[in-house]
């Protein structure tokens, strides 16, 4: 058996997590930081944008919590947070639970409701 730990989040933290994922760079750079660190200038060389415009887009993913940012040097090195990631598959997996429930409570009512054929 699975047991799955309820973790709970803010309106606050569920709003700027999936705000964040929202846009398609920024879940590359979340994916792209979760298999390897990269430098923020590493991650500029594959977007046809700005190095401010993807600092930016760090910036968003950090303030979210779903990358880190450490310097070495110079540099910032910046990692994907796996426990970010679990944390919002957590807030989908509780939305499910709501719907599932709501959808079983529908599928008893209907059935409920459903005449046999002696009627």
């Amino acid at each position: 058996m699975v047991v799955r730990q309820q973790i709970e989040l803010s309106d606050d933290d569920v709003d700027r997590m999936f705000r964040a994922l929202a846009d398609a760079t920024r879940r590359d750079i979340v994916r792209r930081t979760l298999r390897a660190e990269a430098t923020v200038s590493e991650l500029a060389t594959s977007y046809a944008m700005s190095f401010a415009a993807v600092q930016k887009h760090v910036a968003v993913l950090e303030e979210a919590g779903l990358v880190t940012k450490q310097p070495r040097g110079r540099e910032r090195i910046v990692r994907g947070n796996p426990d970010a990631i679990r944390r919002a598959q957590a807030a989908l997996d509780q939305f499910e639970s709501i719907w599932r429930a709501r959808i079983d409570r529908l599928d008893a009512l209907l059935e409920e409701d459903t005449p046999t054929k002696s009627d």
